[in-house]
Protein backbone atom coordinates (compact mmCIF):
# COMPACT_ATOMS: atom_id res chain seq x y z
CA UNK A 1 0.00 0.00 0.00
CA UNK A 2 1.29 3.71 -0.90
CA UNK A 3 0.54 6.84 0.63
CA UNK A 4 0.82 9.38 -2.20
CA UNK A 5 0.22 12.97 -1.07
CA UNK A 6 -1.31 14.27 2.07
CA UNK A 7 -3.98 16.31 -0.32
CA UNK A 8 -4.90 13.12 -1.68
CA UNK A 9 -6.96 10.34 -0.39
CA UNK A 10 -6.24 7.50 -2.59
CA UNK A 11 -3.89 4.54 -1.59
CA UNK A 12 -2.54 2.21 -4.13
CA UNK A 13 -1.90 -1.06 -3.73
CA UNK A 14 1.50 -1.60 -5.21
CA UNK A 15 3.87 -4.35 -4.93
CA UNK A 16 6.82 -3.65 -2.47
CA UNK A 17 9.66 -1.12 -4.27
CA UNK A 18 12.97 -2.15 -4.61
CA UNK A 19 14.57 1.26 -5.09
CA UNK A 20 13.64 4.95 -4.74
CA UNK A 21 12.57 7.78 -6.81
CA UNK A 22 15.67 9.16 -9.19
CA UNK A 23 15.32 13.02 -7.55
CA UNK A 24 16.93 11.14 -4.12
CA UNK A 25 19.86 10.36 -6.22
CA UNK A 26 20.57 13.71 -7.76
CA UNK A 27 23.46 15.85 -5.93
CA UNK A 28 22.61 19.27 -4.27
CA UNK A 29 25.20 20.92 -3.01
CA UNK A 30 22.66 23.31 -0.87
CA UNK A 31 19.69 20.98 0.42
CA UNK A 32 16.62 23.32 0.66
CA UNK A 33 13.06 22.54 1.59
CA UNK A 34 11.92 23.47 -2.04
CA UNK A 35 14.07 20.27 -2.72
CA UNK A 36 11.78 17.94 -0.26
CA UNK A 37 11.27 15.04 -2.52
CA UNK A 38 7.22 14.70 -3.40
CA UNK A 39 7.01 11.23 -2.54
CA UNK A 40 8.57 12.11 1.27
CA UNK A 41 5.16 11.05 3.13
CA UNK A 42 4.87 7.87 1.24
CA UNK A 43 8.93 6.92 1.44
CA UNK A 44 8.10 7.14 5.12
CA UNK A 45 4.89 4.79 5.17
CA UNK A 46 7.47 2.75 2.92
CA UNK A 47 10.06 2.76 5.42
CA UNK A 48 7.82 1.79 8.29
CA UNK A 49 6.59 -1.12 6.18
CA UNK A 50 9.50 -2.45 5.62
CA UNK A 51 10.59 -2.28 9.18
CA UNK A 52 7.63 -4.50 9.66
CA UNK A 53 7.26 -6.39 7.27
CA UNK A 54 10.56 -7.74 7.33
CA UNK A 55 11.86 -7.82 10.90
CA UNK A 56 8.81 -7.73 13.19
CA UNK A 57 7.27 -11.01 14.39
CA UNK A 58 3.28 -10.38 14.72
CA UNK A 59 3.07 -14.13 16.80
CA UNK A 60 5.75 -13.10 19.12
CA UNK A 61 4.82 -9.87 19.34
CA UNK A 62 8.03 -8.23 18.83
CA UNK A 63 10.77 -7.66 16.33
CA UNK A 64 12.95 -10.74 17.33
CA UNK A 65 16.59 -9.72 17.02
CA UNK A 66 16.27 -6.67 18.92
CA UNK A 67 17.23 -6.98 23.06
CA UNK A 68 15.41 -4.75 25.16
CA UNK A 69 15.31 -1.45 24.95
CA UNK A 70 16.13 -1.45 21.42
CA UNK A 71 12.36 -2.72 21.03
CA UNK A 72 11.18 -0.19 22.97
CA UNK A 73 12.67 2.30 20.75
CA UNK A 74 11.26 0.62 18.02
CA UNK A 75 7.60 0.82 19.26
CA UNK A 76 8.02 4.26 19.94
CA UNK A 77 8.71 4.69 16.22
CA UNK A 78 5.41 3.02 15.41
CA UNK A 79 3.85 5.65 17.23
CA UNK A 80 5.54 8.12 16.05
CA UNK A 81 4.59 7.45 12.59
CA UNK A 82 1.24 6.66 12.81
CA UNK A 83 1.28 10.18 14.14
CA UNK A 84 2.83 11.83 11.70
CA UNK A 85 0.94 9.87 9.25
CA UNK A 86 -2.79 10.50 10.78
CA UNK A 87 -2.08 14.36 11.25
CA UNK A 88 -1.21 14.73 7.79
CA UNK A 89 -3.82 12.77 5.84
CA UNK A 90 -6.99 14.99 5.64
CA UNK A 91 -9.76 12.30 5.77
CA UNK A 92 -12.72 12.04 8.23
CA UNK A 93 -14.65 8.88 8.84
CA UNK A 94 -18.24 8.69 8.55
CA UNK A 95 -20.55 7.71 11.81
CA UNK A 96 -21.46 4.85 10.40
CA UNK A 97 -20.30 1.79 9.50
CA UNK A 98 -18.70 0.79 6.28
CA UNK A 99 -21.28 -1.25 4.88
CA UNK A 100 -23.65 1.41 5.40
CA UNK A 101 -22.96 3.91 2.29
CA UNK A 102 -26.78 4.83 0.82
CA UNK A 103 -26.17 8.28 1.27
CA UNK A 104 -22.70 8.42 0.95
CA UNK A 105 -20.14 8.56 -2.00
CA UNK A 106 -19.30 4.37 -1.68
CA UNK A 107 -15.93 5.04 -3.34
CA UNK A 108 -15.04 8.01 -1.50
CA UNK A 109 -15.77 6.17 2.28
CA UNK A 110 -14.22 3.01 0.81
CA UNK A 111 -10.61 4.85 0.37
CA UNK A 112 -11.02 6.53 3.85
CA UNK A 113 -11.62 3.63 5.44
CA UNK A 114 -8.68 1.98 3.45
CA UNK A 115 -6.27 4.56 4.77
CA UNK A 116 -7.83 3.97 8.28
CA UNK A 117 -7.35 -0.02 7.57
CA UNK A 118 -3.58 0.50 7.11
CA UNK A 119 -2.83 2.88 10.19
CA UNK A 120 -4.88 0.11 11.95
CA UNK A 121 -2.13 -2.51 10.83
CA UNK A 122 0.30 -0.88 12.11
CA UNK A 123 -1.28 0.13 15.50
CA UNK A 124 -2.19 -3.57 15.84
CA UNK A 125 1.66 -4.24 15.70
CA UNK A 126 1.82 -1.45 18.91
CA UNK A 127 -0.60 -3.37 20.53
CA UNK A 128 1.22 -6.95 20.09
CA UNK A 129 4.19 -5.80 21.48
CA UNK A 130 2.77 -4.45 24.33
CA UNK A 131 2.01 -7.89 24.90
CA UNK A 132 5.70 -9.48 23.52
CA UNK A 133 7.90 -6.69 25.32
CA UNK A 134 10.01 -8.93 27.96
CA UNK A 135 8.40 -6.36 30.87
CA UNK A 136 9.71 -9.01 33.52
CA UNK A 137 13.09 -8.80 32.60
CA UNK A 138 13.13 -5.01 31.80
CA UNK A 139 12.22 -4.60 35.63
CA UNK A 140 15.69 -6.12 36.41
CA UNK A 141 17.81 -4.22 34.18
CA UNK A 142 19.39 -0.68 34.31
CA UNK A 143 17.21 2.51 34.73
CA UNK A 144 18.02 3.62 31.23
CA UNK A 145 15.92 0.53 29.65
CA UNK A 146 13.11 1.13 32.13
CA UNK A 147 12.77 4.75 31.10
CA UNK A 148 12.50 3.73 27.47
CA UNK A 149 9.94 1.75 28.30
CA UNK A 150 8.09 5.20 29.82
CA UNK A 151 9.03 6.98 26.53
CA UNK A 152 7.24 4.30 24.66
CA UNK A 153 4.14 4.33 26.13
CA UNK A 154 3.82 7.72 26.45
CA UNK A 155 4.16 8.00 22.64
CA UNK A 156 1.73 5.52 21.88
CA UNK A 157 -0.79 7.42 24.37
CA UNK A 158 -0.51 10.45 22.09
CA UNK A 159 -1.22 8.75 19.02
CA UNK A 160 -4.53 7.33 20.33
CA UNK A 161 -5.35 10.37 21.64
CA UNK A 162 -4.34 12.14 18.90
CA UNK A 163 -6.00 10.02 16.18
CA UNK A 164 -9.32 9.15 18.27
CA UNK A 165 -9.64 12.50 18.17
CA UNK A 166 -8.95 13.50 14.50
CA UNK A 167 -10.63 10.75 12.61
CA UNK A 168 -13.46 9.51 15.59
CA UNK A 169 -14.85 12.95 17.30
CA UNK A 170 -18.29 13.16 15.71
CA UNK A 171 -19.59 15.98 17.50
CA UNK A 172 -16.52 18.25 16.20
CA UNK A 173 -16.21 16.68 13.00
CA UNK A 174 -20.14 17.75 12.25
CA UNK A 175 -21.39 14.66 12.68
CA UNK A 176 -23.97 12.67 14.34
CA UNK A 177 -24.60 9.44 15.55
CA UNK A 178 -27.24 7.89 17.61
CA UNK A 179 -24.58 5.03 19.42
CA UNK A 180 -22.01 7.58 19.82
CA UNK A 181 -20.37 5.26 22.33
CA UNK A 182 -19.97 2.16 20.15
CA UNK A 183 -18.85 4.64 17.07
CA UNK A 184 -15.21 5.52 19.66
CA UNK A 185 -11.70 4.45 17.89
CA UNK A 186 -11.45 0.71 19.60
CA UNK A 187 -7.68 2.08 19.97
CA UNK A 188 -8.87 4.02 22.90
CA UNK A 189 -9.75 0.89 25.25
CA UNK A 190 -6.05 0.12 25.20
CA UNK A 191 -5.48 3.85 26.99
CA UNK A 192 -5.26 2.49 30.31
CA UNK A 193 -3.01 -0.53 29.90
CA UNK A 194 -0.38 1.64 28.87
CA UNK A 195 -0.50 4.10 30.99
CA UNK A 196 -0.44 1.60 33.33
CA UNK A 197 2.62 0.35 31.98
CA UNK A 198 4.56 3.47 31.82
CA UNK A 199 3.85 4.30 35.42
CA UNK A 200 4.81 1.33 36.67
CA UNK A 201 8.10 1.38 35.03
CA UNK A 202 8.36 4.67 35.93
CA UNK A 203 7.77 3.94 39.40
CA UNK A 204 10.98 1.66 39.05
CA UNK A 205 13.37 4.09 37.23
CA UNK A 206 12.99 7.03 39.45
CA UNK A 207 14.30 4.96 42.14
CA UNK A 208 17.70 5.58 40.36
CA UNK A 209 17.97 8.94 41.58
CA UNK A 210 20.74 9.78 44.08
CA UNK A 211 22.12 12.51 46.20
CA UNK A 212 24.51 10.79 47.85
CA UNK A 213 27.12 11.12 45.10
CA UNK A 214 27.45 14.18 43.10
CA UNK A 215 24.73 16.29 44.79
CA UNK A 216 21.81 14.27 42.51
CA UNK A 217 21.95 13.20 39.35
CA UNK A 218 20.66 9.67 37.79
CA UNK A 219 22.55 6.22 38.57
CA UNK A 220 23.01 4.40 35.41
CA UNK A 221 22.62 1.02 36.52
CA UNK A 222 21.86 -0.10 40.27
CA UNK A 223 23.66 -3.39 39.58
CA UNK A 224 27.02 -1.58 38.86
CA UNK A 225 29.91 1.01 40.59
CA UNK A 226 27.73 3.98 40.22
CA UNK A 227 27.70 5.82 36.44
CA UNK A 228 25.82 8.96 36.03
CA UNK A 229 25.61 9.15 32.25
CA UNK A 230 23.95 11.26 30.32
CA UNK A 231 21.29 9.21 28.47
CA UNK A 232 19.63 8.31 31.84
CA UNK A 233 19.59 11.50 33.22
CA UNK A 234 17.92 13.05 29.86
CA UNK A 235 15.58 9.96 30.33
CA UNK A 236 14.58 10.61 33.07
CA UNK A 237 13.93 14.77 32.45
CA UNK A 238 11.88 13.41 29.14
CA UNK A 239 9.80 11.20 31.15
CA UNK A 240 9.62 12.99 33.76
CA UNK A 241 8.15 15.89 32.03
CA UNK A 242 6.01 13.73 29.82
CA UNK A 243 4.44 11.90 32.75
CA UNK A 244 3.51 15.21 33.65
CA UNK A 245 1.58 16.06 30.50
CA UNK A 246 0.61 13.64 29.04
CA UNK A 247 0.03 10.37 31.59
CA UNK A 248 -4.07 10.23 31.48
CA UNK A 249 -3.99 8.79 34.92
CA UNK A 250 -3.94 5.14 36.21
CA UNK A 251 -6.53 3.67 38.63
CA UNK A 252 -4.87 -0.06 38.26
CA UNK A 253 -3.37 -0.64 41.38
CA UNK A 254 -1.23 -4.23 40.56
CA UNK A 255 1.23 -5.40 40.68
CA UNK A 256 1.68 -2.23 43.49
CA UNK A 257 1.47 -3.47 46.81
CA UNK A 258 0.28 -0.87 48.73
CA UNK A 259 -1.74 2.35 48.29
CA UNK A 260 -0.07 5.20 46.50
CA UNK A 261 -0.22 8.47 47.69
CA UNK A 262 -2.64 10.90 46.19
CA UNK A 263 -1.03 13.96 44.75
CA UNK A 264 -1.69 16.88 46.39
CA UNK A 265 -4.85 18.84 46.25
CA UNK A 266 -6.26 15.34 44.96
CA UNK A 267 -9.61 15.53 47.68
CA UNK A 268 -9.74 19.06 47.30
CA UNK A 269 -11.41 17.53 44.13
CA UNK A 270 -14.03 15.67 45.69
CA UNK A 271 -17.18 18.08 46.43
CA UNK A 272 -18.96 15.64 49.46
CA UNK A 273 -17.42 13.21 51.91
CA UNK A 274 -16.43 10.27 51.12
CA UNK A 275 -17.18 7.09 52.22
CA UNK A 276 -14.12 4.31 52.80
CA UNK A 277 -14.72 2.44 49.99
CA UNK A 278 -14.45 5.59 47.58
CA UNK A 279 -11.04 6.78 49.24
CA UNK A 280 -9.72 3.76 49.57
CA UNK A 281 -10.28 3.94 45.23
CA UNK A 282 -8.77 7.40 44.74
CA UNK A 283 -5.79 6.04 46.84
CA UNK A 284 -4.34 3.60 44.34
CA UNK A 285 -5.36 6.39 41.43
CA UNK A 286 -2.52 8.90 40.19
CA UNK A 287 -4.52 11.83 38.36
CA UNK A 288 -3.06 13.64 35.20
CA UNK A 289 -0.68 16.07 35.79
CA UNK A 290 0.57 15.09 39.06
CA UNK A 291 3.07 17.78 40.10
CA UNK A 292 5.29 15.29 41.21
CA UNK A 293 6.46 14.84 38.15
CA UNK A 294 6.74 18.17 37.22
CA UNK A 295 9.22 18.95 39.94
CA UNK A 296 11.28 15.91 39.30
CA UNK A 297 11.86 17.06 36.07
CA UNK A 298 12.82 20.42 36.85
CA UNK A 299 14.56 18.89 39.34
CA UNK A 300 16.95 16.66 37.34
CA UNK A 301 17.57 19.08 34.51
CA UNK A 302 19.07 22.11 36.96
CA UNK A 303 21.26 19.24 38.08
CA UNK A 304 22.21 18.09 34.64
CA UNK A 305 22.77 21.79 33.50
CA UNK A 306 25.66 22.39 36.47
CA UNK A 307 27.15 18.67 36.22
CA UNK A 308 29.96 20.14 33.48
CA UNK A 309 28.25 16.98 31.41
CA UNK A 310 29.37 18.94 28.05
CA UNK A 311 32.90 19.26 25.71
CA UNK A 312 34.22 22.45 24.29
CA UNK A 313 32.14 21.89 21.11
CA UNK A 314 28.91 22.30 23.82
CA UNK A 315 27.99 18.51 23.31
CA UNK A 316 26.89 16.15 26.07
CA UNK A 317 29.76 13.61 26.81
CA UNK A 318 28.64 9.83 28.09
CA UNK A 319 29.07 10.68 31.82
CA UNK A 320 30.87 10.68 35.01
CA UNK A 321 32.33 8.02 37.54
CA UNK A 322 33.23 8.90 41.78
CA UNK A 323 37.16 8.57 41.85
CA UNK A 324 38.59 6.14 44.26
CA UNK A 325 34.38 4.48 45.18
CA UNK A 326 34.98 1.59 46.93
CA UNK A 327 37.65 1.88 48.40
CA UNK A 328 38.48 1.16 51.66
CA UNK A 329 34.49 0.61 51.45
CA UNK A 330 33.81 3.94 50.90
CA UNK A 331 32.36 6.17 48.14
CA UNK A 332 35.64 8.19 47.50
CA UNK A 333 35.40 11.58 46.52
CA UNK A 334 31.73 11.30 45.91
CA UNK A 335 31.79 13.79 43.33
CA UNK A 336 31.66 13.38 39.73
CA UNK A 337 35.22 14.12 38.87
CA UNK A 338 36.12 11.20 36.53
CA UNK A 339 34.52 12.29 33.08
CA UNK A 340 34.14 9.92 30.10
CA UNK A 341 34.91 11.97 26.94
CA UNK A 342 32.68 9.52 24.18
CA UNK A 343 30.09 11.71 22.17
CA UNK A 344 27.32 9.97 20.92
CA UNK A 345 24.65 11.00 18.79
CA UNK A 346 21.51 9.91 21.12
CA UNK A 347 22.67 11.80 24.12
CA UNK A 348 22.40 15.01 21.74
CA UNK A 349 18.82 14.42 20.93
CA UNK A 350 16.46 12.98 24.29
CA UNK A 351 17.10 16.20 26.33
CA UNK A 352 15.42 17.81 23.62
CA UNK A 353 11.94 16.72 23.89
CA UNK A 354 11.97 16.70 27.90
CA UNK A 355 12.78 21.05 26.97
CA UNK A 356 9.99 21.15 25.06
CA UNK A 357 7.78 19.47 27.64
CA UNK A 358 9.49 21.37 30.65
CA UNK A 359 8.62 24.64 28.47
CA UNK A 360 4.94 23.67 28.03
CA UNK A 361 4.72 22.78 31.66
CA UNK A 362 6.83 26.18 32.98
CA UNK A 363 6.19 28.89 30.46
CA UNK A 364 9.55 29.23 31.57
CA UNK A 365 11.15 29.94 27.92
CA UNK A 366 14.95 29.46 28.87
CA UNK A 367 14.27 25.41 28.21
CA UNK A 368 13.69 26.28 24.65
CA UNK A 369 16.41 28.60 24.15
CA UNK A 370 19.17 25.62 25.65
CA UNK A 371 17.17 23.17 23.16
CA UNK A 372 17.74 25.39 20.27
CA UNK A 373 21.29 25.75 20.94
CA UNK A 374 22.21 22.33 21.55
CA UNK A 375 20.58 21.77 17.83
CA UNK A 376 22.82 24.06 16.58
CA UNK A 377 25.79 22.70 18.21
CA UNK A 378 25.01 19.33 16.78
CA UNK A 379 24.64 20.96 13.67
CA UNK A 380 27.89 22.64 13.76
CA UNK A 381 29.81 19.33 14.74
CA UNK A 382 28.44 17.85 11.22
CA UNK A 383 30.42 20.35 9.24
CA UNK A 384 26.99 22.35 8.11
CA UNK A 385 26.80 26.03 8.49
CA UNK A 386 23.51 27.75 9.38
CA UNK A 387 23.83 31.47 8.68
CA UNK A 388 26.83 31.20 6.20
CA UNK A 389 26.61 30.42 2.44
CA UNK A 390 27.45 27.67 1.33
CA UNK A 391 25.83 25.24 4.23
CA UNK A 392 28.95 23.22 3.84
CA UNK A 393 32.85 24.28 3.63
CA UNK A 394 33.96 24.51 0.29
CA UNK A 395 36.78 21.72 -1.26
CA UNK A 396 37.20 18.18 -0.60
CA UNK A 397 38.72 18.49 2.44
CA UNK A 398 36.55 21.46 4.22
CA UNK A 399 33.42 18.91 3.47
CA UNK A 400 34.89 15.60 4.14
CA UNK A 401 36.92 16.10 7.33
CA UNK A 402 35.36 14.63 10.88
CA UNK A 403 34.17 18.00 12.61
CA UNK A 404 33.26 16.02 15.90
CA UNK A 405 29.81 14.76 15.10
CA UNK A 406 29.65 13.90 11.48
CA UNK A 407 31.16 15.22 8.47
CA UNK A 408 29.68 16.29 5.20
CA UNK A 409 26.48 17.95 6.95
CA UNK A 410 25.50 14.52 7.94
CA UNK A 411 24.87 13.02 11.54
CA UNK A 412 27.43 10.32 12.39
CA UNK A 413 28.10 7.80 15.34
CA UNK A 414 32.21 7.36 15.26
CA UNK A 415 31.54 3.70 14.86
CA UNK A 416 29.69 4.28 11.77
CA UNK A 417 33.58 4.98 9.14
CA UNK A 418 34.86 1.46 10.78
CA UNK A 419 31.54 -0.43 10.38
CA UNK A 420 32.42 -1.75 13.88
CA UNK A 421 28.89 -0.45 15.82
CA UNK A 422 27.25 -2.43 18.31
CA UNK A 423 23.59 -2.54 18.53
CA UNK A 424 23.16 0.27 20.90
CA UNK A 425 25.13 2.23 18.53
CA UNK A 426 23.29 1.51 15.37
CA UNK A 427 20.02 2.82 16.91
CA UNK A 428 21.64 6.37 18.51
CA UNK A 429 20.93 8.85 15.36
CA UNK A 430 17.34 7.79 14.46
CA UNK A 431 16.82 8.74 18.75
CA UNK A 432 18.32 12.10 17.79
CA UNK A 433 16.23 12.43 14.88
CA UNK A 434 13.23 11.31 16.58
CA UNK A 435 13.68 13.61 19.68
CA UNK A 436 14.48 16.89 17.31
CA UNK A 437 11.08 16.27 15.79
CA UNK A 438 9.41 16.37 19.05
CA UNK A 439 11.06 19.12 20.15
CA UNK A 440 10.03 21.19 16.68
CA UNK A 441 6.34 20.35 17.12
CA UNK A 442 4.40 23.98 16.72
CA UNK A 443 4.18 25.47 20.20
CA UNK A 444 0.44 25.78 21.58
CA UNK A 445 -1.14 29.31 21.07
CA UNK A 446 -2.84 28.23 24.67
CA UNK A 447 -2.82 26.38 27.72
CA UNK A 448 -4.03 23.00 26.75
CA UNK A 449 -4.93 22.80 30.52
CA UNK A 450 -5.25 26.38 32.09
CA UNK A 451 -3.53 26.53 35.26
CA UNK A 452 -1.48 22.88 34.92
CA UNK A 453 0.09 24.06 30.95
CA UNK A 454 1.18 27.30 29.05
CA UNK A 455 0.82 28.43 25.19
CA UNK A 456 3.02 30.36 24.06
CA UNK A 457 3.22 33.91 23.00
CA UNK A 458 3.10 35.13 19.50
CA UNK A 459 6.43 36.43 19.24
CA UNK A 460 7.69 32.89 21.43
CA UNK A 461 5.87 30.63 18.86
CA UNK A 462 7.17 32.83 15.72
CA UNK A 463 10.75 32.55 17.24
CA UNK A 464 10.77 28.82 17.58
CA UNK A 465 9.07 28.13 14.58
CA UNK A 466 11.18 30.05 12.71
CA UNK A 467 14.41 28.38 14.45
CA UNK A 468 13.37 24.97 13.49
CA UNK A 469 12.56 26.46 9.69
CA UNK A 470 16.60 26.86 10.02
CA UNK A 471 17.10 23.36 10.57
CA UNK A 472 14.66 21.76 7.70
CA UNK A 473 17.76 22.03 5.22
CA UNK A 474 20.03 19.91 7.33
CA UNK A 475 17.45 17.69 8.14
CA UNK A 476 16.99 17.09 4.61
CA UNK A 477 20.60 16.49 4.14
CA UNK A 478 20.37 13.48 6.32
CA UNK A 479 17.30 11.99 5.18
CA UNK A 480 18.53 12.07 1.60
CA UNK A 481 21.59 11.03 2.49
CA UNK A 482 19.90 7.82 4.60
CA UNK A 483 18.14 7.01 1.87
CA UNK A 484 21.13 6.84 -0.48
CA UNK A 485 22.00 3.67 2.09
CA UNK A 486 19.09 1.22 1.08
CA UNK A 487 19.34 -1.73 -0.92
CA UNK A 488 17.18 -3.43 -3.37
CA UNK A 489 15.12 -4.86 0.06
CA UNK A 490 14.33 -0.90 1.17
CA UNK A 491 16.28 -1.45 4.25
CA UNK A 492 18.59 1.38 5.62
CA UNK A 493 22.06 1.26 6.61
CA UNK A 494 24.05 2.72 9.33
CA UNK A 495 26.49 5.00 7.73
CA UNK A 496 24.73 7.99 5.97
CA UNK A 497 27.47 9.64 5.15
CA UNK A 498 29.16 7.01 3.19
CA UNK A 499 27.80 7.84 -0.60
CA UNK A 500 26.99 11.62 0.21
CA UNK A 501 30.39 12.11 -1.40
CA UNK A 502 30.22 10.19 -4.54
CA UNK A 503 29.67 12.94 -6.76
CA UNK A 504 32.47 14.70 -6.28
CA UNK A 505 35.09 11.84 -6.22
CA UNK A 506 34.91 11.13 -2.51
CA UNK A 507 35.30 7.28 -1.62
CA UNK A 508 34.37 6.01 1.53
CA UNK A 509 37.65 3.72 2.20
CA UNK A 510 39.56 6.97 2.36
CA UNK A 511 38.15 7.96 5.46
CA UNK A 512 40.61 8.03 8.20
CA UNK A 513 39.82 5.45 11.07
CA UNK A 514 38.44 7.70 14.38
CA UNK A 515 40.22 5.37 16.56
CA UNK A 516 43.55 7.40 15.85
CA UNK A 517 41.47 10.35 16.82
CA UNK A 518 40.05 9.24 20.17
CA UNK A 519 41.43 12.00 23.16
CA UNK A 520 44.10 10.51 25.14
CA UNK A 521 42.57 8.82 28.29
CA UNK A 522 39.30 8.31 26.62
CA UNK A 523 37.71 4.41 26.23
CA UNK A 524 37.22 2.95 23.17
CA UNK A 525 33.18 1.86 22.51
CA UNK A 526 34.63 -1.47 22.16
CA UNK A 527 35.68 -1.01 25.94
CA UNK A 528 33.02 0.80 27.20
CA UNK A 529 33.14 1.01 30.92
CA UNK A 530 29.77 1.34 31.90
CA UNK A 531 29.52 -3.02 30.28
CA UNK A 532 32.22 -3.96 32.57
CA UNK A 533 32.17 -2.55 35.95
CA UNK A 534 31.47 -4.65 38.92
CA UNK A 535 28.97 -3.93 42.23
CA UNK A 536 30.73 -5.53 44.92
CA UNK A 537 29.98 -8.94 44.20
CA UNK A 538 33.26 -8.85 41.52
CA UNK A 539 30.77 -9.78 39.06
CA UNK A 540 30.23 -8.27 35.31
CA UNK A 541 26.97 -7.04 34.64
CA UNK A 542 25.28 -9.36 32.25
CA UNK A 543 21.27 -8.45 32.63
CA UNK A 544 21.19 -8.34 29.00
CA UNK A 545 22.82 -8.29 25.85
CA UNK A 546 25.16 -5.97 23.98
CA UNK A 547 25.31 -7.11 20.47
CA UNK A 548 28.26 -6.16 18.59
CA UNK A 549 29.81 -5.85 15.31
CA UNK A 550 29.87 -9.45 13.98
CA UNK A 551 33.46 -11.01 14.33
CA UNK A 552 33.49 -13.00 11.31
CA UNK A 553 32.13 -9.72 9.34
CA UNK A 554 35.63 -7.20 9.72
CA UNK A 555 35.14 -3.99 9.31
CA UNK A 556 38.20 -3.79 6.78
CA UNK A 557 36.67 -5.86 4.07
CA UNK A 558 36.32 -5.66 0.32
CA UNK A 559 32.11 -5.27 0.50
CA UNK A 560 31.37 -2.55 -2.25
CA UNK A 561 28.38 -1.19 -0.05
CA UNK A 562 29.92 0.27 3.39
CA UNK A 563 26.66 -0.91 5.10
CA UNK A 564 27.27 -4.83 4.58
CA UNK A 565 30.34 -4.54 7.17
CA UNK A 566 29.80 -5.18 10.71
CA UNK A 567 26.37 -5.89 11.72
CA UNK A 568 25.05 -4.59 8.53
CA UNK A 569 21.54 -3.66 7.76
CA UNK A 570 18.95 -4.45 10.98
CA UNK A 571 15.84 -3.45 12.25
CA UNK A 572 17.71 -0.50 14.28
CA UNK A 573 19.37 1.09 11.35
CA UNK A 574 15.46 0.68 9.77
CA UNK A 575 14.34 2.51 12.67
CA UNK A 576 16.60 5.41 12.30
CA UNK A 577 15.25 5.53 8.68
CA UNK A 578 11.92 6.11 9.71
CA UNK A 579 12.86 8.60 12.28
CA UNK A 580 14.87 11.05 10.10
CA UNK A 581 12.10 10.52 7.35
CA UNK A 582 9.25 11.05 9.77
CA UNK A 583 11.60 14.20 10.79
CA UNK A 584 12.07 15.63 7.15
CA UNK A 585 8.52 15.42 6.64
CA UNK A 586 7.30 17.51 10.38
CA UNK A 587 10.39 20.36 9.53
CA UNK A 588 9.36 20.61 6.17
CA UNK A 589 6.26 20.90 6.22
CA UNK A 590 6.41 23.24 9.40
CA UNK A 591 9.06 25.41 6.84
CA UNK A 592 5.80 25.51 3.90
CA UNK A 593 3.63 26.37 6.23
CA UNK A 594 5.85 29.71 7.12
CA UNK A 595 7.14 30.52 3.93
Amino acid sequence: MRFLSPSVLSLHLLPHRGGVSQDVFEHHDEETPSDLPFTALEDLHYALETMQTRYFELWLGTWPESIDWTGAVMGTYISAALNSLTRSLGYSLPATSPQSFEDLHIKAVAEKWRIENEINRYFTHGIGYYFGENAFAIRMQAFDDMLWVVLGWLEAIKFVQVHAQTHYDWENLGQETEERGSDRWYGEQFLPAFAHRARIFYDLAKHGWDTQLCGGGMLWNPHMLPYKNAITNELYIAASAGMYLYFPGDNISSPFSEPQKPPPGAFDQVAVNLTLEEEEELLVKILPYDRTFLRAAVEAYDWLKRSNMTNDQGLYVDGFHIKNYGVNDTIGTGECDERSEEVYTYNQGVLLSGLRALWEATGNISYLTDGHQLVRNVIAATGWRLYHEPHLPPGWEGRWKWYGLGRAGVLEDSCDASGSCTQDSQTFKGIFFHHLTLFCEPLPDRAKMPGKTYGGSKETRMLHRQSCAEYAPWVVRNARAAMRTRDERGRFGMWWAADVGADEGWNWRDVEPLSERVPKGVVGESEDTRHSMTHGTGTTWDGFPHRRADPSLPAENESSDPNDRGRGRTVETQGGGVAVLRAMWELVIMYQKDS
